[in-house]
């Protein structure tokens, strides 16, 4: 495939983790895939991952990987980045708001306040960084008539998930999805957030070896960040995407819905039972 015929992604904070492997699994679809972070060699981060590695993971898979430092706290950087996308690529049809400040002291047992106070980064790269990411991309995307930015969010919305920060930011990007997908109507282009399980992630295995009695269960029924980027793929070529904007999803009965399942046919479940549902936005505009 010539790169003149790829679809284009962006995916922010794809060093490592959920970002790296939705990346891949675009890459598997034949994507350009623009890979965002700030990790550009090992040993630069506590945990392993660089976006060299990460870009270079999507062309193996069969896509193009493009690598692309940015630190998502500099708005001077996010514009850079969506200039130099316009500029080689001429569109772009996904946009995955990925990135976000995640510190050691998330998983940490106690109240917010016994916790650091950087803990609060998240509403910077996370939040603000999602909402100027999605500035950036949207003018793109309505141009061509077409596109789905999604948000990597989760169950923190809506039930108590590792503190108030953490909950904020995910409550944050569900609202985005909302309100721009009103915005969206009618243009072509779709906002969704994605309410992923439990992520077979570099943070996550150590999270479980640090705290094994809380973590091992739950992490049997893990999904692989490659799962989640093949729901946003199937998201994406949904024919019927409309009826999807500005709604909040989990990933797992996307997946069932869509016949996507891990290694071996399994099929991650769904903690809607166990952890809340999806917000439904009120109906009313005020604009």
């Amino acid at each position: 495939m010539s790169g003149a015929e790829r679809k284009v992604a962006v995916v922010t904070g794809a060093s490592r983790g959920a970002g790296r492997g939705i990346a891949r699994a675009l890459g598997e679809k034949g994507f350009r895939v623009y890979v965002t972070g700030r990790t550009l060699n090992e040993g630069d981060a506590d945990l392993p991952g660089t976006i060299g590695s990460a870009a270079q993971a999507v062309t193996d898979a069969g896509g193009e990987g493009i690598a692309v430092r940015v630190d998502h706290a500099s708005a001077d950087e996010t514009a850079a980045l969506f200039a130099q996308v316009a500029r080689e690529s001429g569109r772009l049809d996904i946009l995955v708001n990925n990135a976000a400040a995640l510190h050691d002291d998330l998983v940490k047992p106690g109240p917010f306040w016994e916790k650091s106070p950087d803990l609060v980064d998240i509403l910077d790269v996370g939040l603000r960084s999602a909402y100027l990411a999605s500035w950036h991309a949207a003018p793109l995307m309505v141009r061509q008539g077409s596109g789905l930015i999604a948000f990597t969010s989760s169950f923190g919305s809506v039930c108590y998930m590792h503190g108030a920060a953490y909950g904020a930011q995910k409550a944050g990007v569900d609202k985005f999805a909302a309100d721009m997908g009103v915005d969206f109507r009618g243009t072509g282009v779709a906002a969704i957030a994605l309410w992923m399980g439990p992520l077979l992630t570099e943070r996550s295995a150590r999270t479980r070896e640090e705290h094994p009695e809380q973590y091992e269960q739950i992490m049997a029924n893990a999904e692989t960040p490659e799962f989640n980027g093949r729901v946003i793929h199937a998201l994406f070529s949904d024919p019927d995407l409309a009826s999807l904007n500005g709604k909040t999803v989990i990933t797992a009965e996307m997946a069932e819905k869509y016949g996507i399942v891990e290694a071996g046919g399994r099929q991650p479940p769904s903690w809607r039972a166990m952890l809340g549902d999806p917000r439904e936005a009120h109906p009313a505009i005020i604009a």
